[in-house]
């Protein structure tokens, strides 16, 4: 754990300057249980209109305990054919999206074997082999592996690795890994997390209705669930978006589970991976040894044995979001009279956000660069890390933040209390969705962290959100 709080430490001195460290592409190996149902389809239309954002080294069609015995490279292969399609028409948006073909040529797959029967000597498969050749290759970035079915390719390229490197060199390559599983589909996860003591690993163990994850489709009550909709996926995902936008099915079970796993990888000024306790698109997680009881063992999860965790693990954690609500005179926006708390909440608090973003990025697929909506891009009028004394009163300002479409722009700035030490909220000392705004520090005993996040939204259609996080010190007079 001495080598985990390192990393952390290191990637929070690297934080200095949003823009600078999020230029930086996550490498991303995708391991998924296509076909089990279809949201391994759906989240995978969401992952290529995103590829000019992450550098995606692998797709590996694995198993789970859903769908023990085949797996189906095929389905992503059809999936990718649809993107070629559109690429060109991507490019017109923005830079950087691969080709068809390469893409094509990093879809491989594990054994069609369940969790553990499919880890040991003799089960190498493409999959695995490919992981360990990512591992091997001289890039200094992080390897993340967004698991949305079976994790069992990864155990066993961690198994080969165990039993032909070095202790020194399994450490190394170890260390250059970051997990995040939805949930646990076999039975390699926990044997991971108890082999591997070091291996960053985000999870919700047990069952799925205790998980973070599922806040991408949960319907919280009293609250706007438009973006989740049948209707809206209709209209703005599926039909009248091109080759792939009809790739994309209808919701069975629950919609686009899987996508979570890769949310917090894109460059939008909230997300910062490295920090998964920070909160993003992706949700919030603490690291923790979470109690048995407490992770739904008896909830569904397919069948599988859930057992006690043995270590600290980066795992659900609560946050409670007041929305804020369009006025019809006066103020612009205020607080909802309705407060929400949760796991779940740390996903649903952004969902109107990254759901309007990816029909925006649809919309590119099919219309020209005139005739599509496009992020705003946020400045701040100062540093990112801010150092004041209790009592003193200072400014947080967005100044100078635009939008290449020539949008109007509003803002919110807001204390975020679960991702900072001071975990009592701070408000803002006057309007909130100002560009510049006045605070003042609290009282605190020794220094403390406060997390102040702005949103910065333009009002094209969909109307697009982006971020920047200021993170200031609070010490005592």
């Amino acid at each position: 754990m001495k080598r985990l709080a390192a990393i952390l430490t290191a990637a929070t001195l690297c934080f200095a300057g949003t823009a600078a460290a999020e230029a930086v592409k996550q490498r991303v190996v995708v391991l998924t249980d296509i076909e089990n149902e279809p949201d391994d389809s759906e989240s995978m239309v969401r992952l290529l209109v995103y590829s000019n954002e992450i550098d995606v080294e692998a797709i590996v069609a694995t198993t789970s305990v859903h769908m023990k015995n085949r797996v189906a490279p095929e389905s992503l292969r059809a999936i990718i054919t649809a993107y070629g399609q559109v690429q060109a028409n991507l490019l017109l948006h923005a830079p950087g999206y691969p080709t068809a073909q390469a893409l094509q040529d990093r879809v491989t797959q594990g054994l069609p074997l369940y969790g553990m029967t499919g880890v040991g000597k003799g089960k190498d498969s493409p999959g695995s082999d490919r992981i360990i050749a990512l591992l091997d290759t001289p890039d200094n970035r992080p390897l993340w592996v967004s698991v949305w079915g079976g994790a069992n390719t990864l155990a066993q390229a961690l198994y080969k690795l165990r039993e032909t490197r070095s202790p020194a060199e399994v450490k190394r390559l170890v260390a250059k890994l970051r997990v995040y599983t939805i949930s646990d589909q076999d039975d390699s996860g926990i044997w991971m997390r108890k082999t591997f003591p070091d291996l960053f690993y985000i999870v919700s163990p047990g069952g799925y209705g205790n998980a973070t994850w599922s806040g991408i489709m949960h319907v919280e009550a009293g609250f706007d669930n438009t973006e989740i909709s049948n209707a809206w996926l209709g209209a703005n995902i599926q039909q009248g978006h091109g080759p792939l936008g009809a790739m994309y099915p209808d919701v069975a079970y629950g919609m686009e589970g899987d996508t979570p796993s890769f949310l917090a990888l894109i460059p939008n000024g909230l997300n910062v991976p490295d920090h998964p306790e920070w909160g993003g698109w992706g949700g919030r997680y603490e690291l923790y040894v979470p109690k048995l009881a407490d992770t739904d063992p008896k909830g569904f999860n397919g069948g599988m044995a859930i057992e006690q965790e043995p270590r600290p693990i980066w795992s659900n954690a609560v946050d409670t979001y007041t929305p804020f609500v369009a006025s019809d005179f006066g103020r612009a926006v205020r607080p909802s009279d309705k407060s929400a708390t949760g796991y779940k909440t740390t996903v649903w608090r952004w969902r109107k956000d990254f759901q309007n973003d990816f029909a925006a990025r649809m919309d590119w697929t099919i219309r020209p660069y005139a005739k599509a909506n496009h992020p705003p891009v946020v400045a701040l009028g100062h540093a990112d890390h801010l150092t004041v004394k209790s009592g003193e009163r200072f400014t947080l300002s967005a100044a100078g933040s635009r939008d290449p479409d020539g949008d109007n722009l509003s803002y919110l700035w807001f204390h975020y209390p679960e991702a900072g030490s001071l975990k009592t909220p701070i408000a803002i000392a006057g309007a909130e969705n100002i560009y510049a705004v006045p605070v003042v520090a609290p009282q605190v005993s020794k220094a403390e962290t406060a997390h102040f996040i702005v949103k910065v939204t333009d009002k094209g259609a969909p109307a697009l959100t982006r971020y920047a996080r200021v993170i200031v010190t609070i010490t005592p007079n």
